[in-house]
């Protein structure tokens, strides 16, 4: 019983002293440029496309203590293998839940992130018999970036992440190029803090 009521006391005065964890709690939209792999890369079945590598995107995230936190990213290429007349659209939409370990220096904010999500393809076609095909894909990104926290809640964000897909892109069933989704983003963020 007094073993029991003593570590009660020490727990209880440990809780009074020690200064509570903040979260700091970010939303990020993006402009994003996607480069090498697949981004811009015309499916071998086509050879008419004109190169499109901008993405859209926002990142909601929070970091504890400015150390360790937990973001979810979230972004859009709209015709991601490029511009054709052959297919009439084409997309790739990413949702990926990262781990992100920042370094906590007042004002600045430098930081790298990983996880896992859904890597999403889509290729509409001009041709008649087919309208369009959608792949899920399991899929992965790492990175790393900086916040420049400005007063008033702002701040901008450099961001750079590498994405893989787990599996093959698949067109009903069949391997496109037998090989995984992969391609690299470079962003520029607002950051609301």
């Amino acid at each position: 019983m007094r073993s029991a009521l003593t570590l009660f006391t020490a727990l209880a005065l440990l809780a009074i002293v020690s200064a509570p964890a903040q979260a700091q709690t970010y939303l990020s939209p993006f402009v994003g440029y996607d480069f090498g792999g697949d981004a811009g890369n015309c499916p071998s079945l086509f050879a008419d496309c004109s190169e499109k590598k901008t993405s859209l995107g926002v990142t909601v995230g929070s970091l504890i203590g400015g150390v360790f936190g937990f973001e979810e990213d979230l972004g859009y290429a709209s015709n991601f293998f490029g511009d054709s007349q052959s297919f009439s659209d084409n997309s790739v939409l990413t949702a990926m839940s990262n781990v992100v370990v920042g370094v906590p220096i007042p004002g600045v904010r430098p930081y790298a992130s990983g996880g896992i999500g859904l890597m999403r393809t889509h290729v509409g076609f001009n041709i008649s018999s087919l309208t369009s095909i959608d792949d899920n894909l399991l899929g992965y990104d790492i990175g790393g970036g900086v916040m420049l926290l400005l007063p008033h809640h702002l701040g901008v964000k450099g961001d750079y992440r590498y994405f893989r897909s787990a599996n093959a892109i698949t067109i009903s069933g069949i391997a496109l190029n037998n090989k995984q989704l992969t391609f690299s983003r470079a962003s520029i963020a607002l950051v609301l803090h």
